[in-house]
């Protein structure tokens, strides 16, 4: 492989009158750089310059060079411009996906400062559950994903994100004027959450103290965290719901813990990504600046 530093003087020496001055041009003693020059022509195997006393002049090899030599060294300083401040990055897009809730009440604020990370950068979100955003994940139809859901398949990595705390409340009134205190209790209450599997409900139902002891009156599903907390501070049942999305309700009074005693279960929210995705680096960036931030 030819030096690029050799070629530097070979240009250099092609700009100037004589190998001294060329040295000057390149910060190098006229020994250093004849060097150079010498181990550059030894390389290609034929003369570049012919020598004499008064001046120093191409040979048909080093006028073939010249051309060469220059665009070699411009794209080398290409390479070091597009990683520095001098060009800008090349624009970027990214789709992060999220569910509803947390899309609404943390990313969409947060874009801006994402955004700040990568020059050029633009950030889509796309909204859904759980499974689905991992199928899509999988399938290269979103790039990254913000989620609590369990992974279970190799080809998915995900980075760590915000704790999340669960907690089973239900709206003051309606405890007041149904009190849950008891397990017999639970039959005067109907039970909201996503779909019939119970995934909210679990995370107090599997604590220490929980169980499977409480037998409500009524279930409805309803498939969406959001919608179960609307219905809650109605009256219309009671829920076990991230703590991030009720803390503004249970500081006002608007809602009231049910069996304190019993502390549910938590997750964590994580930035999936596929694990063959070579945006890795970019991903632990968004996540460290994620973490700057509180959900509540």
């Amino acid at each position: 492989m030819l030096s690029l530093e050799n070629l530097r003087c070979f240009v250099a020496a092609t700009q100037s009158a004589s190998f001294r001055a060329g040295a000057k041009l390149v910060h190098l003693t006229p020994a250093a750089f004849g060097q150079r020059i010498r181990q550059l022509e030894d390389q290609i195997g034929r003369p570049l310059f012919e020598r004499t006393t008064r001046a120093v002049t191409l040979t048909a090899a080093g006028l073939a060079l010249m051309p060469r030599a220059e665009e070699l060294l411009e794209r080398a300083a290409e390479c070091v411009r597009a990683v520095s401040a001098e060009r800008a990055l090349p624009p970027m897009e990214l789709t992060i996906g999220t569910r509803y809730e947390l899309g609404l009440s943390f990313l969409t604020p947060l874009l801006p400062t994402l955004e700040e990370i990568r020059s050029g950068m633009t950030l889509h979100l796309y909204f859904s559950s759980g499974p689905d955003l991992l199928s899509r994940i999988r399938a290269r139809q979103l790039d990254c994903a913000v989620t609590s859901a369990r992974l279970t398949e190799p080809q998915l990595e995900s980075i760590r994100l915000h704790r999340e705390e669960y907690v089973f409340v239900g709206e003051a009134r309606l405890l007041e004027r149904l009190p849950l205190k008891r397990e017999a209790d639970a039959l005067h209450h109907t039970l909201i959450d996503i779909g019939s599997e119970l995934p909210l409900f679990r995370y107090w139902r599997d604590a220490p103290g929980g169980g499977d002891r409480l037998k409500f009156g009524g279930y409805r599903w309803v498939g969406a965290a959001g919608a179960i907390r609307e219905l809650v501070l109605a009256g219309a049942g009671i829920a076990a719901l991230p703590h991030y999305m009720v803390a503004g309700d249970l500081r006002t009074g608007r809602l009231k813990t049910i069996f304190p005693s019993v502390k549910p279960l938590f997750d964590y929210f994580r930035l999936v990504f596929r694990a063959d995705d070579a945006r890795r680096p970019l991903y632990e960036v968004l996540s460290r600046e994620i973490l700057k931030h509180s959900l509540e």
